[in-house]
């Protein structure tokens, strides 16, 4: 399993930005798909997160409304359209994907809390004016 994130970048307050995350050996209808970041200083947080059990998206109270989780399972990428970028937002975003067994059942808000079995490198969101 590999996992590249792209499309970071330094944005003004208000803007956008859409990630991009390549998966490579994965199938989406048996992976559970996310994203996550960690800001300077703080733990990691889940912000968008989809079963395989339930294909029900996940969203992470401090980007609900602001943020859309997406997926092209044909060309294999898995996106995170953000809006109404915030100070706060400023983080090393990741990407994350995990097929264990034991996890198959769990939800969206599960994988966002427990983090996954794959992780990219990230890619890092600066929004400042």
């Amino acid at each position: 399993v590999q996992l590249v994130e792209s499309g970071g970048g330094l944005v003004q307050p208000g803007g956008s930005l859409r990630l991009s995350c390549q998966a490579s050996g994965i199938n989406f209808e048996d992976y559970a798909i996310g994203w996550f970041r960690q800001a300077p200083a703080k733990e990691r947080e889940g912000i968008s997160c989809m079963s395989p059990s339930d294909s029900v998206i996940h969203y992470a109270d401090s980007v609900k409304g602001r943020f859309s989780f997406s997926f092209d399972a044909a060309k294999h990428t898995v996106y995170l359209q953000m809006t109404s970028l915030k100070p706060e937002d400023t983080a090393v975003y990741y990407c994350g994907a995990d097929s264990r067994p034991s996890r198959i059942s769990k939800s969206g808000n599960y994988y966002c809390y427990r983090g996954m079995e794959y992780m990219g490198k990230g890619t890092s969101v600066t929004v400042s004016s």
